[in-house]
């Protein structure tokens, strides 16, 4: 029982703070791209090379 307050206490402390943070004029959070099934991640200029295999 110990161990699920603990983690539930965890994830309370990350929201808090992230809400903090967005509170005080930080950006809000955003994924890397356009999410599950996005269009536009195929031509996303910060989507990594693919990389080949053997090297």
């Amino acid at each position: 029982m110990a161990t699920v307050a603990l983690g539930f206490l965890l994830i309370v402390l990350a929201m808090a703070g992230l809400a903090i943070g967005v509170s005080l004029g930080r950006a809000p959070l955003r994924g890397s791209c356009g999410g599950l099934g996005c269009s536009a991640c195929k031509t996303c200029p910060r989507r990594a090379a693919p990389r080949k295999r053997g090297d």
